[in-house]
C-alpha cells in the first residue's frame, strides 16, 4: 500500500489515496499499526483520500492514532486539498472536501505548481449543548465550571464538527495538558469525549495553544482546535473576530465571519516523504 507522510504546523498523518489503492480492510486497526512512532510510520492517526460519494472532489476519511475515527481535521483539510492538488485528482485553486462535518470549501494559494498554504471555510460552530455534544450547561456552555480528577476549570464548549472544550489560563502547562488533557477528554460530561485546548491570551488578537486531542494525547497543532479557540475567544469576550493562534508547530489565521457566521482558517501544508506499508 502506497502512502504518503503529510504534516499541517506539525499535526502529522498517513495519507493514503485510495482512488488508487484499495480501501483498506481494517483501517481502525491500520491507523494504530502505522501510527506508531516506534514500530510504524509514525504519525498522528490515519487519512484516508477516497471518491466522494456526494459529489464533492474527494472525500477525508480519518482515524485517530487509537483507532477510532473522527469527524474532521483542519489541520488535515488542509493536507489533503494539497494532495489532492498536486497529484493531479483535481488541479483547482479551489476545492470541495467531503468530511463528517459536511462538504467543506477550500482555497489554495498556489506557488510553481505546488500548493503551500491553504484557507479553508471550516464552516459554522455548533453551539448547541445536545449537538455538541455535552451535558455542561448552557447553550452554548460559556465559562462553566467543570470537574476533572479533583480540580476545577472553568471552560467554554464548542463544536466545529467534532466537540471541542476550551480553557482559557494564565500558562498552558505541561501540569495542566499532560495531568488533566486525558481526564477532561474521557470525562462523563462529553459522551463522545472531547478534544480540550489550554489557551493563553496575548493579546485581543493573539493566543497560544496547547491541545490535548481526543484519541491520540497531545499533538503539536489542532486546526478544528483552533477555530474552536477563535470562537470561544469571542464568547467569552477574550478576543476579538480574527486572531493569530500560536501552535506548537506553527501558526494559524483565523476568522470567526460575522457576515456568513463561519469560521476561516489559513495556514500551511506539507508533503513530508512517501513509502511502501507492507500490508
Amino acid at each position: 500500500m502506497r502512502f504518503t507522510k503529510m504534516q499541517g504546523i506539525g499535526n502529522d498523518y498517513v495519507y493514503v489515496n485510495c482512488f488508487q489503492e484499495p480501501f483498506p480492510r481494517d483501517p481502525a486497526e491500520l491507523a494504530k499499526q502505522v501510527s506508531d512512532r516506534h514500530f510504524g510510520v509514525g504519525s498522528d492517526g490515519l487519512i484516508l483520500i477516497c471518491p466522494s460519494n456526494q459529489g464533492a472532489d474527494a472525500w477525508m476519511r480519518m482515524f485517530n492514532a487509537d483507532g477510532s475515527e473522527s469527524e474532521m481535521c483542519g489541520n488535515g483539510l488542509r493536507c489533503v486539498a494539497k494532495y489532492v492538488h498536486d497529484h493531479g485528482i483535481k488541479k483547482s485553486p479551489q476545492l470541495r472536501l467531503q468530511t463528517g462535518n459536511g462538504i467543506l470549501t477550500v482555497d489554495l494559494e498556489v506557488k510553481n505548481g505546488k500548493a503551500e498554504r491553504v484557507r479553508v471555510n471550516m464552516g459554522k460552530p455548533i453551539l448547541e449543548a445536545e449537538k455538541i455534544p455535552t451535558k455542561l450547561v448552557g447553550s452554548p456552555p460559556v465559562n462553566v465550571t467543570l470537574e476533572a480528577n479533583g480540580r476545577q476549570f472553568e471552560v467554554t464548549a464548542v463544536s466545529m464538527g467534532n466537540p471541542h472544550c476550551v480553557i482559557f489560563v494564565p500558562a498552558a502547562t505541561d501540569e495542566l495538558v499532560l495531568g488533566f488533557g486525558r481526564h477532561i477528554e474521557t470525562s462523563p460530561l462529553f459522551p463522545k469525549r472531547v478534544n480540550v485546548e489550554f489557551v493563553e491570551v496575548l493579546s485581543r488578537g493573539e493566543v497560544r495553544q496547547r491541545t490535548w486531542e481526543r484519541g491520540s494525547g497531545e499533538t503539536l497543532a489542532c486546526g478544528t482546535g483552533a477555530s474552536a479557540v477563535c470562537v470561544a475567544g469571542v464568547l467569552s469576550g477574550r478576543t476579538d473576530r480574527r486572531i493569530v493562534n500560536h501552535l506548537l508547530g506553527g501558526d494559524l489565521e483565523l476568522e470567526w465571519n460575522e457576515q456568513d457566521g463561519c469560521v476561516y482558517k489559513t495556514g500551511p501544508a506539507v508533503e513530508v516523504f512517501s513509502g511502501d506499508w507492507p500490508e
